[in-house]
């Protein structure tokens, strides 16, 4: 072990106990170089948060701009900022009428706080449901909503009142009731390794929230921006939630999170109490402006088709070879199963090797995943299934 590594390991908090360890000397496009001089295809683009690639123009510019301008001002909620602005204008005009008032905050999981929290204010109830399988985040409310026990054992107790049903079971929703304030869901479950609900499922629980007058809350940060092949992934199943939630790939590379309602349901923060939901730094000028030309470029630059077509292509590469089980994928948001963690762990540390970044799922360990950047080629597409096919054939016992 050399010296950075050292001191990452001993001046930095760590997650897990084998890190990666790739000493980054910068990033562009689909591609990270390290100190040494490899380069990599990153074929998971920081976990489907650089959907439009690493360091691109537009967004480096936004950022410069806004610098010269200012920085923090003020607490979220008291000053009318251009970038704050033009960021809700941009997000808002690509979201169907109902979502029409967006709450900017520092991440994903800090979106699904504000959100649990909005459900039990709008409805004055205090039951939460959500899903096995489900990832919705790190911090008390979050993982309370999340269905991997092994992660939250140690952090318990955690929220009460929280209740979880069968994903894409019909039947299970007889569980919702005028108890509920709110059901979160993934519109496609990542975490869980790809899982893509029925559309009948969705409608069902949509009429059933509305029934029950629960708040429906869909949790699209990694879902979302595109990489589903649509800009949001309910927009494949016709079905709209009551609220919204998204970080991950929404600020081009820079931290953000966005809670997504009416102005009518935001407005329940303002009163009883006052200051319902705060954030020092959620809608600080210079992300925001990242975000705005991350929303122009997905707007303009990415073809939703060809997120599609390149996925189905690169799905297929992959689906010759034997030891891949079974494929689950929606636009560029991709599962692999294998026989082992085992044999997945060799594939994705061969393939870094080779020069190709792909990652692995915590609730869903015999698979590894693949989440590249949208505007990836075809060219690079080819290249990176030859690499995986190749880093299987090579870690065969």
């Amino acid at each position: 072990m050399n010296s950075r590594e050292t001191d990452f390991l001993n001046f930095l908090g760590q997650t897990n106990q084998s890190p990666f360890l790739i000493d980054v000397n910068r990033a562009e496009g689909i591609y990270i170089y390290d100190k040494s001089g490899m380069v990599y295809m990153d074929m998971i683009a920081g976990v489907a948060v650089n959907n439009i690639g690493h360091n691109h123009p537009k967004v480096v510019k936004a950022l410069k701009d806004q610098i010269d301008r200012h920085l923090h001002v003020m607490v979220y909620g008291e000053y009318i900022q251009d970038a704050q602005l033009n960021f809700a204008k941009s997000l808002t005009s690509i979201l169907p009428p109902t979502l029409n008032s967006v709450y900017t905050v520092n991440s994903g999981t800090e979106a699904n706080e504000a959100a649990l929290k909005l459900a039990k204010r709008v409805t004055g109830r205090t039951e939460l449901i959500s899903f096995r399988g489900s990832y919705h985040g790190s911090t008390l409310g979050s993982l309370s909503v999340s269905g991997n026990e092994v992660k939250k054992q140690a952090f318990r107790p955690l929220l009460p009142d929280i209740r979880f049903l069968q994903f894409n079971s019909i039947v299970d929703l007889k569980y919702i009731t005028e108890k509920t304030a709110g059901v979160i869901i993934e519109t496609v479950q990542g975490d869980a390794g790809v899982r893509i609900p029925d559309s009948n499922f969705l409608k069902a629980l949509r009429n059933r929230c509305n029934e029950m007058g629960a708040q429906l809350i869909f949790d699209e940060i990694q879902c979302g921006m595109g990489r589903t092949g649509k800009l949001f992934a309910f927009e494949h199943f016709g079905v709209v939630p009551d609220i919204l939630t998204l970080g991950k790939a929404l600020g081009g590379g820079m931290p953000i999170g966005a809670l997504v309602s009416s102005k009518e349901k935001l407005w329940e923060f303002t009163y009883e109490p006052m200051l319902g939901h705060i954030t020092t730094f959620g809608g600080h000028p210079v992300i925001c402006a990242a975000g705005a030309a991350c929303l122009d470029i997905l707007k303009n630059e990415i073809n939703l088709e060809e997120v599609e077509r390149l996925g189905q292509l690169l799905e297929s590469l992959l689906s010759k070879n034997k030891e891949i089980l079974e494929i689950r994928r929606i636009g560029m948001l991709f599962a692999f199963d294998m026989e082992s963690f085992e044999r997945v762990e060799k594939v994705v540390k061969r393939g870094m090797e080779k020069g190709l970044i792909s990652f692995w799922f915590l609730s869903h360990p015999y698979s590894f995943r693949l989440s590249p950047p949208l505007n990836i080629s075809e060219e690079e597409i080819r290249k990176a299934g030859k690499i995986i096919l190749e880093s299987i054939q090579e870690t065969k016992d």
